[in-house]
């Protein structure tokens, strides 16, 4: 997608599902009927008063006029076209996928029943005559194209894509149109997408290949610069025949490392960690070029949380054994930890080099070799580990990158020589990973979504708990997987601390993020950009109050980047689906309670479990609290300080096993029982 994308600006939409009969959403329903029934002309504020059996006043007190009304009615049928798109677009596996999505979403049965057409062409045949509904129609146009674009980068050269990407979406109204117009008997649903499909491929596969150095297809990894837009790298996708390759070399080289004296692997990661902090600054300003996250944060956490990892598992390695057990005078047994074999590390796009540092310090400790993924969107900083676990003594293929999308990521999970999986990423890529590595009984650690609960108690340290508060939703641009975005705060204080929490969050310097001063950069891509918009927008439309924030930034030198604002919302109970639904972005809900058991009730209300904190100068209260908190990783007066030694992980749908610590040598090795008989055998036979 393309930076002019203005897909959640509802400024003027109606506030739905603010009262609790639920009318504003009731009469624009009504609305789209009369005009499936009577047309453009005949829906009048009347007509739609007598549908509802309510007084043409009240329609009026909800909408102005009839324009008001119909403006809310189109927006309507957009946003509810925009967020099944966004579904599709999140549940897309690389670039064909995401464009097959924009067309399967605007040719979807639900566009073509004979209510809704009819609705769409009614408004399409004013958007010349009513500016507020020809804004809503050229958002409508944008959008699509945006969306195609962004696919199509990937799969044709650059000059190729505005071109093409225009004419997939004349042909997408096109289609529609001719078949709104005829009634539906020339053509239907399942029909036009084949349609579009077909022509897509076609183009697609007769199109001249372009030359080697100019290749943006799917072939390649293309990560962008988010503040700017600009491609940072064009790096070539691991094919599975160089996936196998890489599994072989692996296993070779772990036989050796796995003999080796663990001090020795201790003392190699050691090394790695040395060059990691003497590299920090460049290192940083790569991590912020290609996540778009602030310098001020990657030169002080990304790299150096990195290099400590690697150097706390290169004091773990020589102490990694098993246990004595005394079985009488007869016996005794052992156990030995033992390394898995290879194993794969899958990242996330968010803290890419320590992700990679968190995953192969402890399978490297314990003997293994690791190849490891990179998210596509940033794959860049895992090339330069790679280099200095080199540079620092690490033999050949016990950590190798491999580049590319989902399709690399299966090769992974469904290799045979491959032992064990450590993802981070999403609750839905986790249940994928898990059904492909149960096919062959891998071991899986799984560091997945969440939703946690941040719970602010009457007693506590106001400015401490909004500081907790800001970092647990607007570090890293808020994505954060254990980000407390549910902020539980105690009725008895909630205007205070909202006050100081706008008041603060007003102050926060957005910008560029190479610039040190900056502390709220762009989100990492502009599909995310647009997941989180229209996050925002479905509380908005849902009567959710908006305090702070909520628009995309674009002025001067942002308009190029994928900026959204800090945003805040309070939310009257937990209904909503932004109190519900995982962001990953710069966007935190407040709400309010009066009683500790109710408020533990409403924390462990979710799917995830991932983490959770609570505020509070009662510390017996503190450890009670917490100590009946469904979740993983907790805190008490403290936000997302995560030190490698301390277990990081969720419960729930928030993953398995453990990342950090000790516990995480658990997960890279097998334990092997030995018993060993003193005296003979006792034998009955």
């Amino acid at each position: 997608m393309v930076q002019e994308k203005t897909v959640a600006s509802p400024v003027a939409a109606p506030i739905i599902g603010s009262n609790e009969d639920g009318r504003p959403r009731q009469l624009i329903d009504m609305t789209i009927d009369s005009l499936a029934e009577v047309g453009f002309v005949g829906t009048t504020l009347a007509e739609i008063a007598g549908r509802a059996g309510v007084s043409a006043g009240l329609v009026a007190h909800y909408f102005g006029d009839k324009s008001g009304l119909l403006e809310a009615a189109f927006r309507s049928l957009s946003s509810r076209l925009r967020d099944n798109l966004i579904v599709r677009l999140l549940e897309a596996d690389g670039p064909r996928a995401r464009l097959q999505a924009v067309i399967d979403a605007n040719l979807a049965l639900e566009e073509f029943d004979q209510r809704t057409s009819a609705a769409w062409l009614a408004f399409w045949g004013q958007v010349l005559h009513a500016p507020p509904l020809g804004r809503i129609q050229h958002v409508y146009q944008r959008r699509m194209l945006s969306n195609l674009r962004h696919a199509l980068r990937q799969l044709v050269p650059a000059e190729e894509t505005a071109k093409l990407a225009a004419m997939i979406a004349a042909m997408i109204d096109g289609v529609w149109l001719r078949g709104a117009l005829s009634g539906w008997t020339e053509t239907d649903s399942e029909t036009a997408r084949a349609l579009l499909t077909s022509f897509v491929d076609n183009h697609l596969n007769t199109r001249p290949s372009a030359p080697t150095s100019n290749i943006g297809t799917r072939h390649l990894v293309s990560p962008v610069n988010p503040a700017t837009g600009e491609i940072l790298a064009r790096i070539p996708v691991t094919t599975p025949a160089a996936v196998d390759s890489a599994v072989a070399l692996a296993k070779t080289a772990q036989r050796d490392w796995a003999a080796r004296a663990p001090v020795e692997r201790g003392r190699v990661l050691r090394r790695a960690a040395d060059i990691l902090r003497a590299r920090n600054d460049a290192l940083a300003e790569l991590e912020t070029r290609n996540t778009g996250k602030p310098i001020q944060e990657t030169i002080a956490v990304d790299v150096l949380s990195g290099a400590d990892c690697l150097e706390y598992y290169a004091g773990v390695a020589a102490t990694i054994a098993g246990q004595h057990l005394d079985l009488g005078a007869g016996a005794f047994g052992y156990t030995r930890r033992e390394p898995l074999g290879v194993v794969a590390g899958i990242g996330a796009w968010n803290y890419p080099l320590q992700i990679a540092c968190w995953k192969a310090a402890p399978a490297l400790a314990c003997g293994n070799a690791m190849i490891f993924k990179p998210a596509e969107q940033t794959p860049l900083t895992a090339i330069e580990l790679e280099k200095i676990f080199l540079e620092a003594g690490l033999p050949e293929g016990l950590f190798q990158v491999v580049q590319g999308y989902g399709e690399t990521g299966r090769a992974l999970t469904s290799h045979r020589d491959v032992a064990k999986i450590s993802l981070t990423g999403s609750v839905e890529t986790g249940k994928a990973v898990m059904t492909d590595a149960a096919r062959r009984l891998k071991a899986v650690t799984l560091e997945l979504g969440g939703k946690s609960p941040l719970i602010v108690f009457e007693d506590a340290a106001l400015d401490n708990a909004v500081s907790g508060a800001m970092l647990a939703n607007f570090y890293s641009s808020g994505q954060v997987c254990s980000n407390g975005t549910r902020v539980f705060v105690h009725r008895s204080i909630l205007k205070p601390f909202l006050d100081r929490l706008v008041a603060r969050t007003a102050a926060l310097r957005i910008g560029d993020p190479l610039d040190p001063d900056t502390q709220i950069g762009p989100l990492v891509s502009e599909v995310q950009m647009e997941s989180v918009l229209a996050h925002i927008a479905r509380a908005r439309h849902a009567g959710v109050r908006l305090v702070a924030g909520g628009q995309r930034r674009t002025e001067g030198a942002l308009a190029k980047g994928y900026y959204v604002e800090p945003t805040i919302f309070e939310a009257a109970d937990d209904r909503p689906a932004i109190v519900r639904d995982e962001v990953f972005g710069p966007v935190m809900t407040v709400l309010a309670f009066d009683d500790e058991h109710e408020v533990i009730a409403r924390a462990n209300a979710t799917e995830f479990g991932l983490a959770a904190a609570v505020f509070t100068s009662d510390l017996a209260r503190a450890h009670r609290v917490i100590a009946q908190l469904q979740a993983g990783t907790c805190w008490i007066n403290q936000y997302n300080i995560t030190p490698v030694e301390m277990p990081f992980g969720g419960t729930k749908a928030s993953g398995l096993g453990r990342e950090n610590g000790l516990a995480a040598i658990e997960h890279y090795t097998q334990l092997k029982s030995v018993y060993v008989a003193l005296a003979d055998i006792d034998c009955p036979y």
